[in-house]
């Protein structure tokens, strides 16, 4: 995969002309994020730190010359003032509402974590506005296969029809369905 950093940006006037379709990737801030990434485009492109919530902007990616890909602040262990945390969620809402290129969210969630009130806002806010969902429970490698499919089993239940994926970023697995779905059905012009 070719993977290309286009550029990080608070406002509309900084984000990238909208010439591809647009996914964006959220979670909480210890979620595994970054490491998704990197394993899904097979570079080191997002920054893996031992402290949770170091990304402040959207990154605007490049996937192959058709699709952007951005990544968003993580929320609930992200540092910063509580001044600088509100700006995000401002942020965050201008890019999801205004951005008429993007296709949809993928939510990183830790496969160990229990979908949370947190989540359900998102979801909610998401459906309200029409934006598609997919879930992708990392860190699989912690869970056994049997504890992983259980969990995806219960994470199904709370979301309903949104795809939800089982994925390792330490063993590279379940990265093609993920893929899949970026490029086959979101990455359509």
């Amino acid at each position: 995969m070719r993977v290309k950093f286009l550029t990080s940006g608070v406002k509309p006037d900084d984000w990238p002309f909208p010439y591809h379709p647009e996914v964006a990737i959220a979670g909480r801030s210890n979620a595994g994020k970054s490491s998704f990434i990197n394993a899904l485009t097979g570079q080191r492109i997002a920054k893996v730190s031992a402290t949770p919530g170091k990304t402040r902007l959207l990154n605007f990616f490049s996937l192959d010359e058709c699709l952007y890909m951005v990544d968003m602040p993580g929320y609930g262990f992200a540092t910063g003032s509580r001044k600088e945390v509100d700006s995000w969620k401002g942020m965050i809402e201008s890019y999801l509402t205004q951005r008429e290129s993007l296709r949809g969210v993928i939510l990183v969630m830790d496969i160990r974590r229990s979908w949370s009130e947190e989540e359900a806002l998102l979801k909610q806010w998401l459906d309200h506005n029409e934006i598609p969902l997919a879930v992708v429970l990392s860190k699989a490698d912690k869970l056994s296969r049997s504890a992983a499919l259980k969990k995806a089993g219960e994470i199904v239940g709370e979301i309903g029809s949104a795809p939800v994926f089982v994925v390792s970023a330490a063993k590279k697995t379940g990265l093609e369905a993920v893929r899949l779905l970026l490029f086959k059905d979101w990455g359509k012009k």
